[in-house]
């Protein structure tokens, strides 16, 4: 008997040693830069978290809160999707992105939700928020009420839609607990969080969540970015009727956040046969919060290095130019491996490639201001869209030096937005790509050339910045670089 317990213990060893090897293999190192959740959307249990409790600056990850607000509104009764809303000064002077109507349009709760969400129009989330909360500061003390009510610890608000601003605080903990809410308590509604794109009069957004029509079983939620954040997204899939939650703060690309996403989806939905190996973290509830300021990234996602603006709706892949947006980082070294599949299935598509792919084809959903319209009504509310977005591009080459661009609309002053920018941990301003896409629909012919031109300022400053007569200038003068966008 005694013989055999040295081949016994060297046995127990081996097997403890090889168990180990593979939890090592399952865990994922831990970024500085970002942080990491994947949790299991019906029990709350969480698969992978790093840095999941340290405080976050959401950007447009806020507008999650704002549909839930809104919705919650709608179910109780207080309001319909049917219900029109104006656009008031205060949400047409916000930052892009932003679908650019004038102050006095009116749509529908469906129409600015639809909106908000896809194409994460900054001057929706304001409409919705003076509708259901009757300003925006009522409306954030609805969103920090329902926060609490929640059990999202690390969060507050300041305003609807996630633009730059010292209180806006979250983190990932606080984004899974949000996403499960959503889930659970508005089933009805959770259309809205995974439409592919819409149609406004002539133009298809696509929604800045590129796992939506790429990723198996993508079905789910939001962007943010804000140079200080970096590019945040929380997305969701199903498979064989288990749903998860990924949670992504601090990448640096639009498609480093959708790859990383992906990724942690994907060994979330191979390790069932493996969760053995694992300790137990637990439920999201129950991570426990880091007392910590929120990282600033600014001058890594906005810095003077990079080779073009930063941009929620980035299309710039990392396969595309050797990891020059940080494959290595970003992604945990995607660009050598394949997804885990706990060598139990042959190795899936590499994430990067399946970002870069084509979304699959589907119908945009058609959104419209007036009211809401069936049949020709709303055939013809479609074509007065797009005629409206025609008739500033016919008049806008003739007004571009001779009118004064209205206040909304009028680009922000260089060297002002310079001096902010580094003071604040998310100045202000917008981003390229998002600047191209409202040029397409603002209302106001003279504004629309400026804002292609450079960033404009932090929705408060707007206004003030009308008085100046920098017009001349300001058309000759090269883009500024970007400062942030949500």
């Amino acid at each position: 008997m005694h013989a055999f317990r040295p081949l016994l213990r060297k046995s127990l060893f081996n097997l403890f040693a090889a168990a180990l090897a593979c939890a090592a293999l399952l865990t994922p190192r831990a970024a500085s830069a970002e942080a990491l959740l994947l949790i299991e959307a019906d029990s709350g249990k969480v698969l992978q978290a790093d840095n999941a409790t340290i405080p976050w600056y959401p950007a447009s990850v806020t507008k999650i809160m704002t549909a839930y607000v809104t919705l919650k509104a709608v179910k109780d009764g207080r309001l319909t999707l049917d219900t029109l809303l104006t656009v008031s000064p205060t949400a047409a002077s916000q930052s892009p992105s932003k679908m650019g109507f004038r102050p006095g349009t009116q749509l529908t709760v469906d129409n600015a939700l639809k909106m908000m969400m896809v194409k994460s129009a900054n001057d929706m989330a304001v409409v919705l928020a003076e509708g259901v909360g009757g300003s925006v500061d009522g409306f954030s003390a609805m969103m920090n009420d329902t926060a609490r009510k929640l059990g999202m610890t690390q969060t507050s608000y300041v305003n609807p839609n996630g633009l730059p601003a010292d209180g806006q605080i979250t983190s990932a903990r606080d984004l899974g607990i949000l996403a499960r809410s959503f889930l659970r308590d508005l089933p009805e509604y959770e259309y809205f969080v995974h439409i592919p794109a819409i149609r406004f009069g002539k133009r298809v957004t696509g929604n800045f969540n590129k796992l939506i029509g790429r990723y198996p079983g993508a079905d789910g939620f939001k962007t943010g970015f804000i140079c200080a954040s970096g590019y945040n997204l929380v997305a969701s899939a199903t498979r064989n009727g288990r749903r998860l939650i990924a949670v992504v703060l601090g990448a640096n690309s639009g498609t480093a956040r959708a790859v990383k996403a992906a990724q942690l989806l994907e060994r979330g939905f191979s390790q069932d046969n493996l969760s053995w190996l694992r300790p137990s973290l637990g439920t999201v509830e129950n991570l426990v919060p880091v007392d910590a300021s929120p990282p600033n990234l600014r001058d890594d996602m906005c810095g003077g290095h990079r080779k073009r603006p930063a941009s929620d709706d980035d299309d710039a892949l990392i396969a595309a130019n050797g990891g020059a947006t940080g494959s290595g980082s970003a992604t945990g070294g995607e660009a050598q491996v394949t997804f885990f599949t706990a060598g139990l299935q042959p190795p899936l598509m590499k994430a990067s490639e399946l970002m870069a792919s084509a979304p699959a084809a589907a119908e945009p959903v058609l959104v419209y201001t007036g009211p809401t319209r069936t049949g020709t009504a709303l055939i013809a509310a479609v074509a007065a869209d797009a005629d409206q977005q025609a008739t500033p591009k016919a008049r806008g080459k003739k007004s571009r030096v001779a009118k004064k661009p209205d206040a909304a609309d009028k680009p922000a002053d260089k060297s002002k937005d310079t001096k902010t920018a580094a003071a604040k941990p998310g100045a202000k301003g917008d981003a390229k790509g998002d600047v191209k896409a409202d040029t397409k629909t603002a209302a106001k012919p003279a504004g629309t050339k400026h804002a292609a031109a450079k960033p404009a300022e932090k929705p408060a400053a707007s206004g003030d910045q009308a008085a100046k007569p920098a017009k001349p200038k300001a058309a000759t003068k090269p883009p500024a670089k970007p400062a942030n966008n949500s």
